[in-house]
């Protein structure tokens, strides 16, 4: 079994888990979603019947995890400084297990630009791209990729600082917008066609889903605002073996990141079928929104079940 697919321990009774922490909130640009979802993963630990306490990450969170008796932690926190790697370096030195993937596959993941790096070093198909770090490198980046183009942080999730650009005018917009949030820009060709989703649970893909926003892209609104009018469609209308290779693709995108336990990929497809993969995900959300649970419950995983196998995977 390979570093991204290492299996968590099969738990039999809740008090093996010990005193579980499920940190959520932080400071990031997604702590409302954050938020959201440690809430759902708290509710369903402790109907569970797991010793689990709600923790909101703050400055002294180290000295909360370590003064509070805790065993272990679900990280259900999104974005820098809770899914960046940062925080599961924090807690390897605090000899505390945690859910999902270590500290390197965390880090890569975050960066968009070095996760592209990575697949296409190992035939993980990725559109072409360019990192702009201030205005002067966005008429090179629209010269070599041609419009229209996606931006975005290189280090963000959910959509935020995501647009499109049509010409240099939208192109400097949206570099604005994306550069409010990091100091690299991500520019690469704007895939036309539909996009899917591939969880990943403890080194199994599950059911694709298609999305299908009722307008644009699938961004932060289409994810999280009720009525969007997004269709998620599983089954995904996708034949069965391009389905299962986009499963086992997923599967070596995150494994090439050294990412473990369970997570997401993200993917578009041309016109001309063929898949590129956008983005990897390790710790993602857990709102009634979410993809990785309604995913899980067409492979017959309720959201309880869902979330016990998650916490499992502190065990390594």
């Amino acid at each position: 079994m390979s570093a991204g697919r290492q299996a968590g321990r099969c738990v039999a009774g809740a008090e093996e888990f010990g005193k579980v922490a499920v940190l959520y909130g932080g400071e990031s640009a997604e702590r409302e979603v954050s938020l959201a979802s440690g809430r759902a993963v708290l509710a369903a630990l402790l109907r569970g019947g797991v010793d689990a306490h709600g923790v909101d990450k703050g400055p002294d969170v180290l000295d909360q995890l370590d003064e509070g008796g805790f065993d272990r932690v679900f990280v259900s926190l999104h974005g820098r400084g809770g899914e960046d790697g940062t925080l599961q370096g924090a807690l390897e030195l605090l000899g505390m297990p945690y859910t999902g993937s270590g500290v390197l596959g965390s880090a890569l993941a975050m960066d968009k630009h070095r996760t592209k790096m990575v697949w296409r070093g190992c035939g993980v198909p990725t559109p072409e791209s360019r990192v702009v770090v201030d205005e002067t490198g966005l008429e090179a980046a629209a010269r070599a990729l041609g419009f229209p183009v996606a931006v975005k942080p290189v280090r963000e999730g959910s959509s935020i600082g995501v647009g499109r650009a049509e010409d240099d005018e939208t192109l400097l917009s949206a570099w604005w917008v994306a550069s409010g949030y990091d100091s690299e820009v991500l520019v690469e060709p704007w895939i036309e066609g539909p996009e899917y989703t591939i969880g990943l649970l403890d080194g199994e893909a599950l059911p694709v889903i298609r999305l299908a926003p009722s307008r644009g892209f699938y961004d932060y609104d289409a994810k999280y605002a009720d009525g969007s009018g997004t269709r998620y469609l599983c089954p995904s209308g996708l034949d069965e073996n391009v389905e299962r290779e986009l499963q086992r693709l997923a599967l070596l995108a995150f494994d090439a990141l050294g990412a473990s336990g369970w997570g997401r990929l993200d993917l578009l497809c041309d016109a001309d079928g063929r898949p590129w993969f956008i983005d990897a995900n390790t710790a993602p959300g857990m709102t009634d929104h979410s993809l990785v649970p309604m995913a899980a419950r067409a492979a017959g995983i309720d959201f309880d079940t869902l979330v016990w196998r998650i916490l499992e995977t502190s065990f390594r």
